[in-house]
C-alpha cells in the first residue's frame, strides 16, 4: 500500500515540476506564441531527457517510497537504475529535455537557454546546500560510499555496484 501511495503522489508532483520548467515559465516569459512553429527533430533530444528522468520518478516511488519533492523525499536510498551512473540523473534528464525544447521551439530558444542557466545554478545550489547534507544525515555511510563512487553530474561509464564496494 505504501508503494501505491508513493506512486500516486509522484504522479502529481513530477508532472507539476516538469510543467513548471517546460510549460508555465516559458509561456509566462515568452507569451502565447512561444510554442509556435516547432522543429520536429528536436523532440529526439526531449525524448532522451525524458528517458533519463522518467525512470528516476518511478525509482523514487517504487524503491524509495517517496517523490521528487523535497518535503516528500524517498524513505530509502535509491541507487538503482539511472542512479547507478550519476547521482542526479533526474536533473540531468530535465536539463537535456530543456535543451530539446530550445531546439523544438525556435521562438523559445533564448528563453529556454536562459532558463536552463537558472535551472543549473539553482539545482546546483539546492543539491549542495540542502539535498546532499539531508541525504548524508538520513542514510549515513551508505550515502557516503555512494558519493565516493558516483559523481554528482558526470555519468560513470560502468554502473555502480554497491556489492563491489563492500569489503
Amino acid at each position: 500500500m505504501a508503494r501505491l501511495f508513493a506512486i500516486l503522489r509522484t504522479l502529481v508532483v513530477a508532472p507539476l515540476f516538469v510543467a513548471l520548467w517546460l510549460w508555465w515559465l516559458p509561456r509566462w516569459l515568452g507569451g502565447n506564441g512561444v510554442f509556435a512553429d516547432p522543429r520536429p527533430l528536436g523532440w529526439i533530444v526531449v525524448v532522451i531527457g525524458a528517458a533519463i528522468a522518467l525512470p528516476c520518478f518511478w525509482a523514487f516511488a517504487w524503491r524509495g517510497f517517496g517523490t521528487p519533492a523535497p518535503w516528500d523525499a524517498p524513505r530509502k536510498l535509491v541507487i538503482s537504475g539511472p542512479y547507478r551512473f550519476v547521482r542526479n540523473p533526474m536533473y540531468v534528464g530535465m536539463g537535456i529535455a530543456m535543451i530539446g525544447f530550445a531546439i523544438v521551439f525556435p521562438r523559445l530558444t533564448r528563453i529556454m537557454l536562459g532558463e536552463l542557466l537558472v535551472f543549473v545554478i539553482a539545482v546546483s545550489i539546492f543539491v549542495m546546500a540542502y539535498e546532499e547534507p539531508a541525504l548524508r544525515r538520513a542514510f549515513g555511510d551508505d550515502y557516503a560510499d555512494y558519493c565516493r563512487n558516483v559523481r554528482r553530474w558526470i555519468p560513470r561509464f560502468r554502473p555502480f555496484d554497491k556489492r563491489a564496494t563492500v569489503p
